[in-house]
C-alpha cells in the first residue's frame, strides 16, 4: 500500500489563540505525506503571521491570503489549490489526534471507499465527550448509508466536513463546492452533494477529531 498525498484544508480567521495548537497537531501527524493549506480569510489579529511562521518551518505548509469573504469561500479556494488524492478539513479552533489522517487513509485504501466518516470528541470548557452515531467499523453502500443518516440528519456526525476524508477526484469531477450564499448548514449541503456521487462509505468507530465548542467560531 502506498502513501497517497492528503491535502488538509484549514480556513483561518482571527484564530491567534488556537492556531498554533491546530497547526502543530496536523504537522505532527504520524502520516507524513500531507500538504497543509492555510487560507487566511482577512484576519485582523496575528493569524497571518502565525501561518507564515509555520510555512517557514515546514515546506508542507501553503499559505493563501484573501480578503474576508467567509469560511465557505476559503474552503473552496483550498479545494481548488489542493493536489492530494484525499481531502481533509480542519477548523482553526480545533485539533486532530496524531493518528487522525493515517487512520482515515488506511481505512479508505483498505476498503476502497469514497468517504470515510469517524467519531469525534466535543470539547466544552476542557471537558471532552465522545460523539458520533455509527458505532462499528462497517462499510456501507449508498442506500445503507443514507438510510442510517436520515434517522438523524441533524446530527453533527453527518453534517460537518471535519470528521471525514473525501476523494478529490469525485469533488473535482463533479465540481462540488461549499455554498457561499449561506452561513449555516453549508457543510451539510456539501456532504449531500458529495454523497450523490459516492458509492461506498467506511465508518470508523475511533474518534479522530477534537471539536471545540466556542462562541463566534467558524
Amino acid at each position: 500500500m502506498g502513501s497517497p498525498l492528503v491535502s488538509i484544508i484549514v480556513p483561518v480567521y482571527n484564530a491567534e489563540k488556537t492556531l498554533d495548537r491546530c497547526i502543530e497537531s496536523i504537522l505532527l501527524q504520524e502520516y507524513r505525506n500531507i500538504e497543509l493549506i492555510l487560507i487566511n480569510d482577512g484576519s485582523t489579529d496575528t493569524s497571518l503571521s502565525i501561518c507564515r511562521h509555520w510555512s517557514e518551518k515546514d515546506s508542507r505548509v501553503i499559505v493563501i491570503e484573501k480578503q474576508n469573504t467567509g469560511v465557505s469561500e476559503s474552503r473552496n479556494i483550498g479545494i481548488a489549490k489542493a493536489a492530494g488524492e484525499y481531502l481533509q478539513f480542519v477548523d482553526s479552533d480545533d485539533w486532530i489526534s496524531e493518528n487522525s489522517t493515517g487512520t482515515m487513509v488506511r481505512r479508505a485504501e483498505q476498503t476502497q471507499s469514497d468517504l470515510v466518516i469517524a467519531r469525534f470528541y466535543r470539547v466544552v470548557n476542557g471537558i471532552m465527550a465522545e460523539k458520533g452515531d455509527i458505532k462499528s467499523d462497517i462499510v456501507l453502500n449508498k442506500k445503507e448509508f443514507m438510510t442510517i443518516m436520515m434517522k438523524a440528519p441533524a446530527n453533527f456526525y453527518y453534517g460537518v466536513m471535519w470528521n471525514k476524508l473525501y476523494r478529490r477526484d469525485i469533488i473535482s469531477a463533479h465540481r462540488i463546492r461549499c455554498c457561499t450564499e449561506i452561513s449555516w448548514c453549508e457543510d451539510f449541503l456539501f456532504n449531500l452533494d458529495y454523497i450523490r456521487y459516492a458509492e461506498t462509505f467506511a465508518c470508523l468507530n475511533a474518534p479522530v477529531y477534537y471539536y471545540v465548542k466556542t462562541k463566534n467560531s467558524l
